[in-house]
């Protein structure tokens, strides 16, 4: 069982709405609809909400040490709560996708992205779960200027349904994990 969902982003109003806080914006989608709230935990640096899944306590994190320092506060709470890598679950950008794509998946490298690099560098592990939530690429420039621009009109509006996908399927995809789950979850979303 998964017992802490992390959302990568930068902490600041002026990445607030950017696509690389798409694990934010998703945590706090969620967290809206499960009527939470965040509190600050300076022993993480990071904002931290604690749902029940099936009457187990799921915590919820975002990190506030930027995108690239993700892995402190991940690694800082799961050692805390003695929570392996295989009961985490990380939810990021991915610019591998179109817009609005959603893939879960378990394991694998960090494929240039310096959060899960960061994270998989604190944990010494990249045995854990991913939602990967696709925000496309940009048709041209550099992919830094793109992450860091907001979404907005269709793109935003897709986002937020790959969210309400997601919301759909988290409880399964906390509980049980399996390759089943995996490929029932990939089929079903965008």
């Amino acid at each position: 069982m998964i017992k802490l969902v992390v959302g990568l982003g930068n902490p600041g109003s002026e990445y607030e709405k950017t696509r690389h806080n798409a694990g934010f914006l998703f945590l706090d989608f969620w967290l809206e609809k499960l009527n939470g709230h965040w509190r600050y935990e300076s022993k993480f640096d990071g904002l931290v909400a604690v749902c029940s899944i099936e009457s187990n306590p799921v915590f919820l994190l975002k990190p506030l040490s930027f995108m690239n320092r993700s892995g402190v506060a991940v690694g800082k709470l799961a050692s805390y709560y003695k929570i392996a890598p295989g009961e985490i679950l990380v939810v990021h950008d991915e610019l591998d996708f179109e817009v609005g794509v959603v893939r879960f998946k378990y394991n694998g490298g960090h494929a240039g992205h310096n959060g899960l690099r960061d994270i998989i560098n604190h944990l010494n592990s990249n045995a854990f779960y991913r939602i990967r939530i696709g925000i496309g690429r940009p048709f041209s420039g550099g992919g830094a200027s793109y992450v860091l621009s907001d979404l907005s009109g269709n793109d935003l509006v897709d986002v937020e349904s790959a969210f309400d996908c997601i919301c759909a399927h988290i409880n399964e995809i906390i509980t049980e994990q399996s390759q089943v789950i995996v490929n029932k979850v990939n089929g079903m979303i965008r």
